[in-house]
């Protein structure tokens, strides 16, 4: 079967690799429909972390259940899912509270595409079968009127959009939010779509990014242009998106006393400086870390059902299989790997 392959750094393309096969009765061969391309993706591909040989991409996708395990219940083959892009079991201590993204049953990292980050290959989305080792927990079906295209970054970058307001905003409803983005586009559009369908008050993006500041304000937001020195204000929530230390900064000084400020960036230095003796005496509250997929899908697919949540609106990209190669190199803010 083909595959998707990071051969080198800004370098992709198929490749042959063996079929992948149940193992396990609890397990599912999933075929990816509709993939894709996160924020970690480009960096995984630049070569910033290296590593001694090619690996797989892709782990936000919709696929068709291919086969199944004897022991797994509440699937069908040929179902549409969401498939997790953390692996996770779903039953031990930690999945059990909500944090199935640190499952005891897995290295840390355990992500579908992520060998960089991981150390183990598990595979990517960007491929012609994949295999999930616990069906029940990782794949969250799809209605049948929900369209298979939109939902593709629902498994990552949805979740994570949803995430960065929602729990904020059910204990400060009606809060004004700052989404700062400074490296991750999508995930901060997908959350002022959250920020907006709950409740919030003013919703404002500050970026460098005329795409993302136009789209920012068809979802809705008031968009400001901004170098990330000199702040615009402050708010009660503000969210943290990207990859630059001068926007965690930005985002950190744009918290009003008291306030909280979500952070969703990634910084792959061993340190990041953080002006902790500033949130001590303002009091912010400062929260960071991944998102627990298997944990979010069912929550979060009920606000796409019920039409609170359009991801859709924020794919500014879509491609067919066959030109994935290419256009995984590219940027845009959102690209979907559609399967013909």
């Amino acid at each position: 079967m083909r595959q998707l392959t990071c051969v080198g750094p800004n370098a992709v393309e198929w490749r042959e690799i063996p079929e992948p096969r149940l193992e396990g009765d609890d397990q599912a061969l999933v075929r990816p429909l509709a993939v894709a391309r996160c924020e970690i993706d480009p960096v995984l591909t630049s070569g910033l972390f290296p590593v001694d040989e090619p690996f797989a991409l892709g782990h936000e996708a919709v696929a068709e259940v291919v086969s199944l395990g004897d022991s797994v219940r509440g699937l069908q083959v040929g179902q549409r899912v969401v498939v997790a892009f953390q692996l996770s079991c779903g039953r031990c201590h930690t999945c059990s509270v909500g944090h199935s993204g640190n499952c005891q049953e897995f290295p840390v990292l355990s992500d579908y595409g992520m060998r960089p980050l991981s150390g183990v290959e598990y595979g990517g989305m960007l491929s012609d079968l994949v295999r999930v080792p616990h069906a029940e927990a990782m794949l969250q079906p799809v209605p049948d009127d929900l369209d298979t295209v939109s939902l593709a970054s629902v498994s990552d970058n949805v979740l994570d959009g949803y995430r960065t307001v929602a729990p904020h905003l059910a204990t400060h409803p009606g809060a004004d939010v700052l989404f700062v983005c400074h490296g991750t586009p999508s995930l901060t559009l997908y959350g002022v779509q959250a920020a907006k369908a709950f409740g919030a008050g003013k919703v404002d993006v500050a970026s460098d990014r005329a795409d993302v500041l136009a789209l920012a304000e068809k979802l809705g937001a008031r968009p400001i242009e901004t170098d990330f020195g000199r702040r615009q204000g402050r708010y009660p929530i503000v969210v943290d998106c990207g990859l630059r230390v001068e926007g965690l900064h930005y985002a950190l000084g744009s918290t009003e006393a008291e306030g909280i400020c979500q952070s969703v960036s990634f910084f792959p230095l061993p340190e990041t400086p953080i002006p902790l003796g500033k949130l001590y005496t303002l009091g912010i509250k400062f929260f960071i870390g991944r998102a627990h997929a298997v944990s979010l899908l069912p929550e979060v697919m009920a606000h796409i059902a019920s039409g609170a949540l359009r991801p859709g609106d924020v794919t500014t990209r879509t491609v067919t299989w066959e030109d994935a190669p290419q256009a995984f190199l590219e940027e845009t803010i959102k690209l979907v790997v559609r399967r013909d």
